[in-house]
């Protein structure tokens, strides 16, 4: 397929909606050999300033010498721009490669647009020999394709309404889903947040027996 094919294939994708859950993304990975386990990650959600938060942790872990993987979404002009190895783009080659090699991986299943798209970032990051990659969550946390990582550290930005079609009306049940993205004994970082959402965050911190930091409370940029 030429570039342009690719990216149509790629969108024609999107038929199959929306799907919670990491069935899909288990399968997919686990026929690319599990591509998330050959680095260390950084998970971060959120509703306000996830992407900014992704861009500025790559940067700082850059800046210490490290070889760093950035996938982020949505795209502003190019596809290209999601998949990052030290703020450079994934080539349009890349992205036709990377492709064709996954579709050959599903024949048994239709996996949505992210959750190809999340394993082609995690197969290039691996193959690239990546020393860390930055993971942004696509929508919510718990059922998103990208929390089949085990990261180093989950980072919460600021929760507030958004995708309540989705989601949950109310902030406790976006913060549920949000919160989802924390692991046993994996340290989580946090923005300030309003009363309910930390409520929601330190109890789900809690039953997997790990730590927060909350901005303002534990640290800050001063």
């Amino acid at each position: 397929m030429s570039y342009s094919e690719t990216i149509n294939y790629l969108y024609n994708l999107q038929k199959h909606g929306i799907k919670f859950g990491l069935d899909n993304i288990v399968k997919l990975t686990s026929a690319l050999e599990n591509p998330h386990e050959s680095f260390t990650s950084v998970h971060v959600a959120g509703t306000n300033g996830k992407g900014s938060t992704s861009a500025i942790v790559a940067s700082l872990l850059q800046t210490l010498g490290l070889k760093v993987g950035l996938f982020t979404s949505p795209h502003l002009v190019s596809f290209t721009e999601r998949i990052r190895i030290n703020g450079k783009e994934i080539t349009e080659d890349g992205v036709v490669d990377l492709t064709e090699e996954i579709r050959e991986k599903i024949s048994n299943f239709s996996p949505t647009f992210f959750e190809l798209v999340t394993a082609m970032a995690l197969l290039y990051f691996k193959r690239n020999g990546v020393d860390v990659a930055v993971i942004e969550v696509g929508m919510g946390g718990r059922l998103d394709a990208t929390n089949i990582i085990i990261p180093e550290v989950s980072v919460i930005t600021n929760i507030s309404y958004d995708h309540k079609e989705f989601l949950g009306n109310t902030l406790k049940e976006i913060a549920h889903e949000k919160a989802g993205i924390i692991k046993d004994r994996i340290p989580v970082v946090i923005s300030s947040q309003e009363p309910e959402v930390l409520e929601v965050i330190e109890a789900r911190a809690g039953e997997r027996n790990t730590f927060v930091y909350l901005y303002g409370r534990d640290f800050s940029s001063v």
